[in-house]
């Protein structure tokens, strides 16, 4: 015999599912459109004013140039869901925000999440390196284990584990590590003592640079610019190049990617 459930029980694989789908039907009666790029992000205007509206699972983070129109939405969303108001953020999926009203800057950071993980990894007292990977630097499948006695040393290795937690920086607020956790990336399934050397050194480099922010500034004239750039044949292993771009607004990166 089977049940019919009237409602999703928290736990159950479709219950995500049906949380959004609730959610995105309420949000859009009170006027809020979605962005067709990212599902997660909402906006709504009105004469001159707008918010934003960011949805990660069941948290929220709003943004409005007009405080009226932020308090509307707050009570709209108290009125339809059990939820709470923590005020200002200042800290949200493990990034920090900084603010500077006077100045007019903002800036985000991932400190405490990268100090962490320097704990994690017993790399909290490491030596600095000035760069995670440097001109001259090769790396291939040839340094990947050859034979048992290699492949039985890395199994203890977290290699897997370091590098995406070095790579979740990398997408939230740290470009300067998209080329490197690229590189690390490829080996995944089968890392050599010089790969795991590589993640190392990229460890010692986020040491002396963890309090490193995006840093975004208050200007008249929004204009979005964007770099990019390649190598030639640049993998040994396949001779593909690597390419990467980077866009900026206000004084700082909103998005950047590098890939082979």
């Amino acid at each position: 015999m089977g049940c019919r459930l009237k409602k999703s029980i928290y736990g159950l694989k479709q219950a995500s599912r049906q949380w959004y789908l609730k959610f995105d039907e309420t949000i859009r009666k009170f006027g809020f459109k979605e962005n067709e790029e990212d599902n997660c992000i909402y906006a709504k205007f009105r004469t001159g004013k707008f918010i934003f509206l960011i949805l990660y699972v069941d948290d929220i983070l709003l943004a409005s140039s007009d405080v009226g129109l932020l308090l509307e939405t707050k009570k709209f969303l108290s009125s339809n869901f059990d939820m709470k108001d923590l005020g200002e953020a200042s800290f949200i999926l493990g990034i920090e925000i900084h603010r500077d009203r006077i100045e007019g800057v903002l800036g985000l950071s991932q400190k405490a999440y990268l100090a962490k993980v320097l704990k994690k990894y017993c790399m909290h007292m490491c030596k600095l390196s000035p760069a995670a990977i440097v001109k001259g630097d090769r790396f291939g499948k040839f340094q990947c284990p050859r034979n048992q006695y290699e492949i039985d040393q890395m199994k203890a290795v977290p290699y897997a584990s370091a590098v995406g937690s070095l790579q979740y920086a990398q997408v939230c607020t740290r470009p300067d590590l998209a080329f490197v956790t690229g590189v690390l990336g490829r080996y995944q399934s089968n890392p050599g003592q010089a790969h795991w050397i590589m993640v190392k050194k990229a460890l010692r480099y986020v040491q002396g640079t963890k309090g490193l922010m995006l840093t975004y500034r208050k200007s008249d004239s929004l204009e979005i610019e964007g770099y990019s750039d390649a190598d030639f044949a640049g993998d040994i292993d396949d001779r593909k190049s690597t390419s990467g771009y980077v866009f900026t607004l206000a004084g700082g990166a909103i998005s950047w990617k590098s890939f082979k």
